[in-house]
């Protein structure tokens, strides 16, 4: 469902991407073209800082927000997810945040108040919160990274993570396709 927020707001996005029917993608969000947004996912850009603004939640072509995840944000912050980013079933992105491209973000994964570095891969059940990861940065399953956190002391990314995460984009956009075709049917 796409809709305005309570501002008036109303969402933007490409027609050359998909957003399944049960999906709700609310308020000043900007989605690029060939994106994946599976269903149950929530992306919702209505809340505004004191002075009433609000920045929009973007989210870059051929990326994929799959099912049950939510995009949301504190007081009007951006949220940014860069170009084929995979953000997998059920993970929470919260504003404000920087997910920059190529990055994969594993199942339940919750990130909030902070970057992620291009190209890395954060796996599932993982927390990031309040800190700037580089690039290519690896995040093991269940870890929990916050400003106290020795980024030196994680393991490193591997090829074959990267490799996942290239395959989870590629699945994704074939879906954009076959979904499109078939979008007379629903």
């Amino acid at each position: 469902m796409i809709r305005s927020n309570p501002r008036g707001d109303l969402p933007v996005v490409h027609e050359s991407s998909f957003v399944d029917p049960t999906a709700i993608v609310c308020g000043r969000v900007e989605i690029g073209e060939h994106v994946f947004v599976g269903p149950y996912a929530v992306i919702r850009a209505d809340e505004m800082d004191a002075n009433g603004h609000i920045e929009p939640i973007s989210i870059g072509a051929h990326s994929n927000i799959q099912d049950g995840v939510v995009v949301h944000s504190k007081d009007g912050a951006s949220v940014v997810i860069g170009e084929r980013t995979s953000i997998a079933h059920r993970a929470i992105v919260h504003g404000p945040c920087k997910v920059e491209e190529r990055v994969f973000i594993g199942f339940n994964s919750v990130l909030f108040n902070c970057v992620v570095g291009a190209g890395s891969v954060v796996r599932h059940n993982a927390v990031v919160e309040g800190v700037h990861l580089p690039a290519n940065f690896y995040v093991p399953s269940t870890e929990r990274i916050g400003p106290g956190t020795d980024l030196s002391s994680i393991p490193k990314l591997t090829a074959s993570a990267s490799e996942f995460s290239e395959s989870v984009a590629d699945t994704n956009n074939e879906l954009v396709s076959g979904y499109r075709r078939k979008r007379n049917e629903f």
